[in-house]
């Protein structure tokens, strides 16, 4: 009989995106009734993985805990949600209980405290997937840790973190056996990130689209610089699958970002679990609420929203003034600033969230514009469920227009998605030479002034066009903004008034809302 025995095991709980460590402690007494007590802010799904450890031992035929029994999630102020505990709690369970006498134990084992677990446990004893393996493997690699044992599931997305030994398994058996130096865990490969994004397919190509050069104009520049784009046209016109194409111009995604991507990804158990290679594309319904649109939640700690997980990418909101109010308006730090702070009673968090929005809209409720002044007034009608804050925060405002019959029967024509892709990316060469890795839609202050300056004829444009359109001190900066990349895109060092004009003829909201 043992008189105490303490066993602790690394894991993690994640806040927002990020990965927190926790400890999850067992404490084994010979005194006092036979009873588990779990300790340390556990959610209820935390708390119903006594019973679902308790189930796995008995199937894989380990004896359940007969002593008085501790468990404690360290640090007990942080909340911990989720089943991925179940694993740990487990393997603690039994590394603390005596071993039979004659049971066979290598000379050589290793160190529970060096390996981070996390895992959910079925009632077999299998091992499913779980929220966070990539957050994880980071949260590791900056403890200093050996390695971490996750599901087989998790095991290729955490993989893509360099310098961590990951491990996966499928059955608690394994694990034990590991920590008892019986049994060798495979080691996952690690990922070639770069193979696998040059490896990822196109969605839509935009030779495939019919008509529609200037708004395809105006979609290559969002691309090259990064901003925002607000399509208006018919019904049935060809906005939506633009949208979907816009992804497929934009530069491949950069390691740095792919892990970004899977991170968020990965915290939000979006999908099956897996190593994001392709800018992504999120198009939420015009039906969501604030909080899927932004993060949130009821309870616990916030989860990341649409926004979030449009990162890197493009965020498509079809029918925007059928959006809700609120919804809308919540848009307007990450539009501002690539980045939502979701603050609640039990914690708060900060997700990035910068991403190319693409919104369309029909001119009208009925899905087109009668014309005369009862189509004109109809119009105004249906643009006043936008606020003007939002639209000023959107750069491009590009007319859609209907594509006429002899051009959707002939045969494609324009540059496709490959032609417009090099240009795009030529574009960002530019400014990655001149600003780093800041791109044009997201210069600020001296950097705008030095980055964007005009000569003569195009500031005196300006100044005429801010008079007659009313424009506020964002859209002027907007205009600068565009005006950088539309001149970057022609390879002009310098911005003239032909670029201002393009970027000003994007503006054509503005006399709704100014």
């Amino acid at each position: 009989m043992i008189a105490f025995m303490l066993v602790t095991i690394p894991s993690f709980a994640l806040q927002g995106i990020d990965a927190v460590r926790c400890d999850v402690e067992v404490s084994l007494q010979a005194r006092g009734l036979p009873r588990i007590t779990l300790v340390g802010l556990p959610d209820l799904a935390v708390r119903e993985s006594i019973e679902r450890v308790k189930s796995a031992m008995s199937s894989c035929g380990f004896d359940p805990p007969r002593h008085r029994t501790t468990i404690s999630l360290a640090p007990a102020d942080l909340r911990k949600q989720g089943p991925a505990f179940d694993l740990p709690i487990a393997v603690a369970l039994l590394m603390a209980a005596p071993q039979e006498e004659g049971s066979s134990r290598a000379a050589k084992v290793p160190c529970m405290e060096a390996w981070m677990l996390a895992g959910e446990l079925g009632l077999d004893g299998s091992l499913r997937a779980v929220r966070g393996a990539v957050g994880m493997a980071l949260l590791a690699r900056a403890q200093g840790l050996e390695g971490i044992i996750v599901p087989a599931a998790n095991a290729r997305e955490a993989a893509m973190v360099e310098g961590v030994d990951v491990r996966a398994a499928e059955s608690l058996p394994e694990v034990v056996a590991f920590f008892r130096g019986t049994h060798t865990l495979l080691r996952a490969e690690p990922i070639d990130v770069r193979a696998a994004i040059a490896g990822a397919a196109l969605d839509v190509d935009f030779r495939d689209i019919r008509g529609q050069g200037p708004a395809k104009r105006a979609l290559m520049i969002a691309a090259a610089g990064g901003h925002n784009a607000l399509l208006i046209g018919p019904a049935g016109c060809g906005k939506t699958m633009m949208a979907r194409a816009l992804p497929g111009i934009m530069p491949p995604l950069e390691p740095e970002e792919a892990l970004e991507v899977t991170r968020i990804w990965s915290a939000a158990g979006v999908g099956v679990p897996r190593l994001v290679t392709e800018r992504p594309f999120r198009a939420p319904h015009h039906t969501a609420s604030t909080v899927a649109l932004v993060g949130g939640g009821a309870a616990g700690v916030p989860r990341p929203g649409e926004v979030t997980l449009a990162h890197h990418g493009v965020l498509f909101m079809d029918e925007l003034p059928e959006f809700g109010r609120s919804a809308l308006e919540a848009l307007r730090e990450p539009l501002e600033d690539g980045f939502i702070t979701v603050a609640r009673a039990h914690g708060s968090a900060r997700f990035p969230a910068r991403s190319i929005l693409v919104a369309a809209m029909n001119p009208t409720a009925r899905g087109n514009r009668r014309d005369g002044t009862k189509g004109a007034r109809d119009q105004e009608q249906y643009m006043e469920r936008l606020s003007g804050p939002i639209v000023d925060r959107i750069d491009l405002h590009v007319e859609v227009r209907a594509v006429p019959f002899e051009r959707l029967a002939s045969a494609p024509t324009g540059d496709g998605t490959a032609e417009l892709r090099e240009r795009v990316v030529a574009a960002r060469s530019v400014q990655r030479a001149r600003q780093g890795a800041v791109l044009n839609a997201h210069l600020r202050g001296k950097a705008l002034d030095t980055g964007a300056a005009l000569d003569i004829a195009g500031r005196a444009l300006l100044g005429e066009a801010i008079e007659q359109l009313g424009l506020s001190a964002r859209a002027y900066d907007k205009v600068r903004r565009m005006s950088r990349t539309i001149a970057d895109l022609e390879g002009a060092e310098r911005i003239t008034a032909v670029h201002v004009a393009e970027a000003v003829q994007y503006r054509i909201l503005d006399r709704y809302t100014g």
